[in-house]
């Protein structure tokens, strides 16, 4: 997976992009999960500018910006969240 979302790719930033894309078109949103104990839900994945990815989690109308190698994935996955680790493996080996 990692492969195929990088494909192409010339620098880390054009990398990144590659795992934006097939999380934007794979992971099914939104989905339900827990932050310090605290039910959110996932609503959409950014990229910020230093070219990392951001979970938009959202609870009673608030939003909070969590970077997706820190969220903490619910049990059943949701689909497409196998992007999600293919992205966090990729960001360990940098």
């Amino acid at each position: 997976m990692i492969e195929e979302a990088t494909v192409d790719c010339y620098n880390e930033e054009e990398q990144a992009s590659g795992f934006f894309a097939m999380i934007e078109e794979n992971l099914t949103l939104p989905f339900r999960t827990c932050i310090l104990g605290i039910e959110v839900s996932v609503v959409a994945v950014e990229m910020d500018n230093d070219g990392g990815l951001k979970a938009v989690c959202e609870h009673a109308g608030k939003q909070q910006r969590i970077g997706l190698t820190d969220l903490s994935l619910p049990s059943p996955l949701p689909s497409g969240a196998e992007w999600i680790a293919a992205y966090r493996r990729w960001r360990c080996s940098r």
